[in-house]
This record gives structure tokens, sequence and C-alpha cells, in this order.
């Protein structure tokens, strides 16, 4: 839904190319450039904090151009639409758009516009799975589980390069039951390399808890509630952030150079400044404060007080 506006119109590759597996990071990464504008198309959202207005599946968002890029990607905050800032379709946008369905938009034809509302949803949830898989195989101590994750990364790429009707049929549920124990080991294996306690927080209700300066090394966080908690000068090093709801936390300070299944996505919905340290593969959302008072170093706590 982050699409910025231009004065130019998309240009598209002929219909006919042939369909690329997607296994390289970058193809894992949203290009709005190349998109139709699907998530402002087949996504819903309700009017909340996140959205200034409801919208039904399939309904163009108001402040969608008809260029497919967003007449207020600039201010989307400030409009009220922050739920559009922290979306990201880990490139299913593209693969739906020029891949699948080789670069037809969906104003030419309305049977394929329908498939494509019907397709992007089920991509995106693809395409996120091949992230956490290549994330996986990123982590040099998971190398005992290398082949199974090559072997799975191998698998769902092919599928992304399904057709439309091939997409439509897959049980993404079952697919992600089937790869979640292979990304869990993987992520035993990195922890493990942690000295010392490691605490556990897996699906845990951390909601606005004080873990300033908490020692939180190979921490297992996966699904927990971290709404606007207070984790300022924490060390996340090795943590696994996987699912965890970052929304309104504050990171200022903190250090998540080495933070396992850390998404972009987790990133936009907190809040930090210039003293917040990310791996390399992650950008500093452009909401972030400048760099503030020093913050608290990383004392041994790992649970709220």
């Amino acid at each position: 839904m982050n699409h910025p506006p231009t004065d130019n119109p998309t240009t598209t590759p002929a219909p006919h190319q042939p369909r690329t597996a997607v296994t390289d990071t970058p193809a894992l990464r949203a290009d709005c450039s190349t998109c139709f504008g699907l998530c402002c198309v087949a996504l819903p959202f309700a009017a909340s904090a996140d959205f200034a207005i409801t919208k039904k599946a399939g309904q163009p968002c108001r402040h969608l151009r008809t260029d497919f890029r967003c007449g207020i990607h600039t201010h989307l905050r400030e409009q009220g639409f922050r739920g559009c800032t922290v979306f990201d379709c880990f490139g299913a946008g593209q693969q739906v758009s020029q891949i699948t369905f080789g670069g037809q938009d969906w104003h030419d034809d309305q049977a394929a516009a329908r498939q494509m509302i019907t397709v992007f949803p089920i991509m995106r949830q693809l395409h996120e799975l091949l992230w956490y898989v290549t994330s996986a195989l990123a982590l040099p101590a998971a190398g005992p589980v290398h082949e199974e994750l090559d072997a799975a990364r191998e698998r769902i790429a092919a599928l992304t390069a399904g057709s439309a009707d091939t997409v439509a049929g897959l049980d993404t549920l079952a697919l992600r039951e089937e790869i979640n124990p292979l990304l869990s080991h993987a992520s035993e294996l990195a922890r493990a390399t942690v000295t010392g306690r490691r605490p556990n927080h897996r699906g845990a209700d951390l909601i606005g808890a004080r873990l300033t300066g908490a020692d939180l090394r190979g921490a297992n966080l996966r699904g927990a509630m971290l709404i606007a908690a207070d984790l300022r000068g924490a060390d996340l090093r090795l943590a696994d952030l996987t699912g965890a709801d970052l929304r309104d936390a504050d990171l200022t300070g903190a250090d998540l150079t080495e933070a396992i299944f850390l998404t972009q996505a987790q990133l936009t919905s907190a809040r930090a400044d210039a003293t917040t340290r990310l791996p390399t593969t992650l950008t500093r959302p452009a909401h972030w404060l400048p760099a503030g008072p020093a913050q608290p170093k990383a004392r041994n706590r790992s649970a709220p007080r």
C-alpha cells in the first residue's frame, strides 16, 4: 500500500514472458513501480487508528491514482493511513503483476481483476514464507538444517512461479505448518550460540512492559505482544522476533543488529531514533526521530518489572 507517486506510468514487459521463480532477496522486497497497486485494491480495511476509511476487498482505495501510485504516499501517516506504511507484500505485488499475469493490469480485464484479487493475498503468504526461509539460510549457526532449508526454498519458489489457477488453489496454511518447525529449529541453533540464560517469552503478553536496558540476547519472543513496550537500550541481538507485535514499542537505542526474523514492517510499526542499531538488511523508517539523549546500557534483566 506504500506507493510513491510518479509522473510517468509504469512500463510493463510483454504479456507472454516466461515465469520466473523467486529465490533472490531483492525479489522479496516490494517494488511498487512494477506493481499495479494490488494491495490498494485486493485488501480490505476498516476505519480505525490505522485507516481513515473503510474499504472492501476488491474496491480500489480512493487515493489510488490511474497510474497505480498512491496520491498521498508522502503523507500517509498524517492522513490517517498508518496501516499502509507498515504493510509489506514481500515482493508479491510485482510477482503477480509482471509474472503471474504477464504485465496485464486489472483495468483491462474484469475477469483477470477478480483473479488477481484472489491470487495476491496467497502470493503474499508464499513470499513472506520464502523471506523467512531465505533469512534462516543466512544464519551461519543453522548450518545443520541448511540442506532442508534449501529444499524448502526451492519448493516455495517453484510455487510462486505457478499459474494463477495453481496459486489460487494452494493451501498456504498447511505449507506454513510444515515449514514452521524448520524455521524454529534454525532459530534454536542460532540462539544456542548465546551463553547464559536465554529468556523464553514466546507468545507472552508484554504490552507496555518496562524492559529498558534489558538483556534479551537469544530470547524467544515469537508471537510476543510488545505493543507500547519500553525497550529503550535493550539488547535484542539473536532474539527471535517472529510475529512479535512491536506497534508503538520504543526501540530507542536498542541493539537489533543480529535480531532473528525481524521484518521491515515490524520496525516501521515501532518508535525509535538514530541511536537504534539495525541489521544491515533493513532500513531506518522515515518517521523515526533523530538521535536523542543517551540510552541506558543493557543490563542482566530479561523480564518486566
